[in-house]
């Protein structure tokens, strides 16, 4: 009874607050959420890398360990993501990001702290703190066909992973006020997000169903198992291996769905946001059986 008291403590908070943004979004059909993107790219996502690595106590070396995992996961996605997209005849250069691009910042990182505490964030932070870096550089390449290295040079998460593996490789201590800043700027960030995926839900269409639900399972479900595989490969245990596998299940990015629509043809991103759609609802299910083995096996 226990562990399912816990499985409720970590995801209900989330949920939740995906909820709220869907209700809001239901109120007010027309409600521009850009604003909270234009915060979390500028704003929310450095102070978030910053914080949740700084402040939780992982080192230099868990970090290395655990972003070379998601890499890793990463390259795994990527092929069982062409395989799909192959298979079903779609443009499997530009339809891929939502495939190897999950949501392990504003939905995983939350989960994981609530799940395992400042250490389970610290190493889902260094997971995530791949896709991060993925969605400002191999997300634009692969919508756009073409690198574009202004898009690194203005990124600020890019500049704050730079910060935080000086901070770790140097062990260097974080002024208080600076991790007092942070904070507040990635909790908040966390907030409105998770109310952007809501409003997003209400939004965004679903243009082909079965193509969709064939592709999410690529992500919620195949994702995953993918985790357990490099679990038992690597030969991982604890609770840093739970969060590499909280990680690994999580629902498309929607980033991949906003960049798309600043580089790819209309029928990409309406591609796109159909799997961010589904794979987010098919997460409700897919994500509490992932958290409660998680809990159960690996803390």
């Amino acid at each position: 009874m226990e562990i399912y008291i816990k499985l409720f403590e970590v995801l209900f908070p989330v949920f939740f607050i995906v909820g709220i943004g869907y209700f809001l979004g239901k109120k007010s059909p027309n409600l521009d959420t850009s604003f909270i993107t234009n915060y979390a790219a500028n704003f929310g996502t450095p102070a978030l890398v910053i914080f949740a690595l700084t402040s939780s106590g992982v080192t230099f070396s868990v970090f290395a360990e655990y972003f070379i995992y998601s890499l890793i996961a990463i390259i795994c996605f990527a092929i069982i993501g062409i395989i799909f997209l192959f298979l079903m005849k779609k443009d499997y250069i530009r339809e891929l990001p939502p495939f190897i691009l999950p949501n392990t910042g504003n939905m995983g990182i939350p989960i994981c702290l609530f799940a395992y505490g400042s250490l389970g964030m610290g190493v889902a932070a260094a997971i995530s703190s791949v896709v991060v870096l993925l969605h400002f550089t191999l997300n634009v390449f692969l919508a756009n066909k073409k690198f574009d290295i202004n898009v690194i040079i203005k990124s600020p998460s890019f500049y704050a992973i730079l910060v935080v593996v000086s901070i770790l490789y140097f062990e260097i201590e974080t002024p208080t006020f600076v991790l007092n800043t942070v904070m507040l700027l990635a909790y908040g960030m966390i907030v409105l997000i998770l109310i952007s995926l809501g409003v997003a839900l209400t939004q965004l269409k679903v243009f082909s169903f079965k193509s969709s639900i064939i592709s999410s399972i690529g992500r919620v479900i195949i994702g995953p198992i993918i985790g357990v595989i490099l679990i038992k490969m690597f030969d991982l245990s604890g609770f840093a291996a739970g969060v590499l596998l909280i990680q690994c299940s999580m629902p498309s990015a929607i980033l991949t769905y906003l960049i798309a629509s600043m580089y790819s043809p209309k029928e990409i991103v309406d591609n796109i946001a159909s799997m961010i759609v589904v794979s987010t609802l098919m997460s409700l299910v897919t994500v509490p059986i992932t958290v409660f083995i998680a809990l159960k096996y690996f803390s």
